[in-house]
């Protein structure tokens, strides 16, 4: 884990008000129910400095670390604003859009191999999405309600389909992901653990879902969804042998009962070559009794998961494991985001960019002298770092670990992959037929994730674990000996014309200059000039001293956070 060095921090933080105005923007709103909190530790870590907020908000934001130009040009900016200019340039961008495809396949799928979907058509329908900045209650509703029939909207249809509609995975899945409750204890009793987990909440999600079925058509092969006009659900608890039954319910809400039922149940009726479709769809209701405005299960959940995707730590965690023995640790704060989620229709753009607004986002991960007790100030090891990372005042930033799509873009970004191939792709299309699609940002997002689409497949099947959505970084010996001799990340390393090569062609006292902003995206210290200048010299292992200066970058552990 990463070691912190505590030390005495110079500056403070601009005060708030202790009194809450729904007049002021939400960041602000953020900032004082944060600081207002009985468990907020002062003094709180310093603002901090913009080559830790640039770095910072691109990984966030937009999935990779800054070129070496745009971290200059940040740092020589004066403007006071240049912080909520950058925010919203990112958010604006493509690559944002393709940040969130990644981060919502990952929430939604848990990185399942495909069955009836192709993962390509799902990630770029999800890349579509946030493209348009489609909202999050929109999402969810596309999700549960495609049959996978139509060609233009199938991609939709693979949170259902991929699970083969499978009662019990879909079942727990819902809650976990959509309600933040893992009910899957609840499947043959009331939960043993968990007082308000109750076997009638399971299967009342179950209910939703029950009737609809996977139909393979003769012809084509193709799986969809049909569904069936009845079918009820009972269940017995284990432990009581109590027998019960129930319709459709979102939890401890009012139980959905049918429609009267008519002389004609079905639009297309069931038959063996056929997928029945009925006239009232319980699946339908499921997207709509999950998303309306009653079922504040629904925005809470994705206010805390949003959240803990910016800072690091959920004010639920874990995220799908809500109940009355583990509230948020802060619930007018996580009401406040709901709420506002709400009041901008589920606008995930809106919230992530109040959120990397606030000050609670831009703190710094270097802990104030004082602010830690006396125990653990003497104690600089993995039990401190482990300490910093469960604290849920958010007085300083939380280290977060990148994804393994942030690290493949960010290695590619820092040895100069990534600005080569772009500039092949565009280089190509300008001198082909349509050059005005040369310039265009979206075209030139797509085609560079096309083609190095391989690169990013070979860090997630070393880096990413289906079905686990990691909150640590804790490294394997296979994600060790990848890093240590892989061909690809050699390969980068010893790049034509890339970074190594760059440095090459510099004087040993620009080296460290070139280095710092393009591995690390930010100055070096006098100290670590002086370390490089001393460690290239002028002998004929200079090239190689520096290849092996850039490896080591890359396999850091200042490069391997997000701090």
């Amino acid at each position: 884990m990463i070691r912190l060095f505590l030390g005495i921090v110079i500056g403070c933080l601009a005060t708030h008000s202790n009194s809450l105005s729904a007049a002021d923007p939400l960041h602000r709103q953020i900032d004082t129910l944060v600081e207002s909190h009985s468990d907020f530790t002062k003094p709180a870590a310093v603002i901090s400095d913009d080559a830790t907020f640039l770095r910072r908000v691109h990984l966030d934001l937009a999935g990779s670390i800054p070129s070496a130009a745009q971290v200059r040009e940040f740092l020589s900016d004066s403007s006071l604003d240049k912080r909520e200019q950058i925010v919203d340039q990112l958010l604006s961008s493509p690559q944002h859009a393709r940040r969130m495809q990644y981060v919502f396949d990952v929430l939604l799928m848990e990185r399942r191999v495909t069955k009836h979907v192709p993962v390509k058509d799902w990630q770029e329908y999800l890349r579509e999405s946030f493209l348009n900045n489609k909202s999050w209650i929109q999402l969810c509703q596309e999700i549960l309600t495609v049959d996978g029939i139509d060609e233009a909207t199938r991609p939709a249809a693979r949170f259902l389909l991929d699970r083969e509609l499978k009662v019990d995975i879909v079942t727990r899945d819902i809650g976990r992901i959509f309600l933040g409750r893992d009910l899957e204890c609840a499947q043959c009793h009331d939960h043993p653990g968990i007082d308000d987990y109750l076997q009638r909440h399971y299967y009342g999600l179950a209910a939703f879902i029950k009737r609809s079925y996977l139909f393979k058509d003769p012809t084509t092969k193709k799986s969809s969804i049909g569904e069936k006009a009845e079918g009820e659900v009972e269940f017995t608890s284990v432990f009581t042998s109590e027998k019960d039954q129930t319709v459709p319910r979102m939890l401890d809400a009012s139980p959905i009962e049918d429609p009267p039922l008519g002389d004609e149940l079905y639009k297309v009726k069931p038959e063996k070559t056929v997928r029945s479709v009925p006239i009232y769809s319980r699946r339908i209701q499921l997207a709509k009794s999950l998303t309306e405005d009653s079922n504040t299960a629904f925005r809470l959940n994705i206010a805390n998961r949003l959240w803990r995707l910016m800072i690091g730590r959920g004010l639920v965690e874990p995220v799908d494991m809500w109940h009355a023995d583990n509230p948020p640790t802060n619930p007018e704060l996580l009401n406040l985001l709901a709420d506002s989620l709400l009041q901008h229709d589920y606008d995930v753009r809106y919230l992530l960019r109040e959120l990397a607004l606030s000050e609670t986002y831009q703190r710094s991960s270097q802990v104030v002298s004082g602010a830690v007790d006396e125990e653990l100030d003497e104690e600089l090891d993995e039990e401190l770092d482990e300490e910093l990372a469960d604290r849920t005042d958010f007085s300083v930033a939380l280290l977060k670990p990148l994804s393994p799509e942030q690290l493949v873009w960010s290695m590619m970004q820092a040895t100069g992959v990534v600005d080569q191939k772009l500039q092949q792709l565009v280089g190509k299309q300008t001198k082909s037929k349509d050059q005005a699609l040369a310039t265009d940002p979206i075209w030139q997002e797509k085609s560079l994730n096309d083609s190095l689409r391989g690169n990013t497949e070979a860090f997630v099947k070393v880096f990413g674990f289906e079905g686990v959505q990691h909150a640590r970084f804790d490294a394997s010996a296979g994600q060790a000996l990848f890093l240590r001799n892989g061909a690809l990340l050699q390969s980068w390393v010893a790049l034509k014309n890339g970074l190594s090569d760059r440095l090459v062609a510099l004087e040993n006292d620009e080296v460290a200059e070139e280095f710092y902003l393009s591995v690390f995206s930010r100055m070096p210290s006098g100290e670590e000039a002086n370390l490089i200048v001393d460690l290239l010299g002028d002998g004929d292992t200079r090239k190689a001293t520096i290849q092996q200066l850039v490896w080591a970058g890359l396999v850091s552990t200042e490069f391997r956070f997000n701090n």
